[in-house]
């Protein structure tokens, strides 16, 4: 049996496939109140009672004052002061202190649907060709902006991954058989969108010996070969934390090398549990030691997950430490009930500051706002990377 939900209540059926077919499971984030640190589960039956659930049962761990019959309202009352429509200072570490996932966004954080047609005609290319895009799978807020100017970013390897990070919307479970006709399929697609910069990422593949390295190496040579004018930016995993898959990818010669950081060190074990923050720094350096040519390396963080400022910070002076040459910052956005809370709503002020202390550190390029992803506008700032290295900036 396949698993092709990310969102199950009980995560375990999820381990117990993927230990079966001997797929590591540390990556499987928890989705309930455990993924949350120290939160308490009274605080879970907390906020599940906001949700019009019954009463617990006798048995249930907590307080005694639970069960009385008021108690509902009392907790309603106390959440509904917490919710807010616009900005709300986050940094906690319990449930019941993210922000209501159906509470109204900040104007700042509103798109409009897509409308383009070119956003259409986009969307049939990519199923022709059975391809699979993050810009879907992970509900992309800047999907109709981006794919109406014929930029998208496509995600090989199959749609399912095998890690369950904390704020990640892309199904977890036993991925399917790579598809040997993946490369060429992308490659096509890419000469016939006459594209000038793609940008490919995939799920994490723990199942394969190499982490799917070899694929990716495949992909990028596929592309050159058949569009040999388009520039290759890619958005790689971890490859099972193994420095050895590292090579494979850097030795077909991708422009842009992007491994993102995601958050800050403290908050890793609940919401990129399975990966490791100095193993994805250390990728970022080893590329720029394997590379022999002049490859751009990149990384992103989401904000709003309850970091401080001063973390933040303290993440860009690693990346520069690494030699990482492009940061992008962006607002998280919880994709449902069941994943990490949004601790705040950053404001464009923030963003602007986090923007203006990167450059003072020294990073070539840096995109910092509330709707910013890993790709975004992702051609337009290559370009612009390779016109500073053309006049000698860089």
């Amino acid at each position: 049996m396949k698993i092709t939900l990310t969102h199950s209540e009980n995560r375990e059926d999820v381990r117990q496939e993927l230990a079966a077919a001997g797929i590591p499971t540390d990556g499987v984030a928890e989705l309930g109140y455990e993924h949350v640190p120290d939160a308490p589960k009274a605080a879970f039956a907390e906020y599940k009672r906001t949700k019009g659930d019954s009463a617990p049962p006798p048995n249930e761990e907590g307080p005694e004052h639970d069960h009385r019959a008021n108690y509902r309202d009392g907790v309603r009352a106390r959440l509904d002061s917490r919710r807010v429509t616009g900005v709300r200072g986050g940094g906690g570490e319990s449930l019941t202190q993210g922000i209501a996932h159906m509470s109204g966004k900040p104007d700042w954080l509103r798109v409009r649907a897509p409308s383009n047609p070119k956003y259409f005609e986009l969307v049939e290319q990519v199923r022709s060709k059975k391809l699979h895009t993050v810009c879907e799978e992970a509900a992309c807020p800047n999907i109709g902006d981006c794919w109406a100017s014929g930029h998208l970013t496509v995600m090989i390897l199959g749609d399912t991954c095998t890690r369950g990070c904390a704020f990640c919307n892309i199904k977890t479970g036993k991925p399917n058989a790579v598809n040997p006709h993946e490369a060429a399929n992308l490659a096509q697609m890419v000469s016939e969108l006459d594209l000038k910069h793609v940008v490919i990422t995939s799920v994490d593949r723990d199942d394969l010996a190499d982490g799917g390295a070899g694929h990716w190496a495949d992909c990028i040579n596929a592309i050159h070969a058949k569009a040999p004018g388009v520039s290759v930016e890619i958005l790689t995993p971890d490859f099972r934390r193994h420095e050895d898959f590292i090579p494979l990818v850097v030795n077909a010669r991708p422009e842009v090398y992007n491994h993102n950081l995601e958050t800050v060190p403290r908050l890793y074990r609940t919401v990129r549990p399975g990966a490791r923050y100095f193993g994805s720094l250390r990728l970022l350096e080893r590329v720029k030691e394997l590379a022999t040519y002049p490859v751009f390396t990149k990384s992103g963080l989401m904000v709003g997950l309850g970091e401080h400022r001063d973390e933040v910070l303290q993440v860009m002076d690693d990346l520069r430490a690494a030699h990482v040459d492009f940061l992008t910052i962006g607002q998280y956005l919880r994709p449902s009930p069941q994943h990490f809370p949004v601790m705040e709503y950053i404001t464009p002020e923030t963003f602007t500051y986090y923007e203006e202390q990167a450059k003072l550190r020294g990073f070539l390029m840096v995109t910092s706002g509330p709707l910013v992803r890993s790709s975004f506008h992702a051609d337009q700032y290559y370009a612009e990377l390779l016109g500073k290295r053309k006049a000698g900036q860089v």
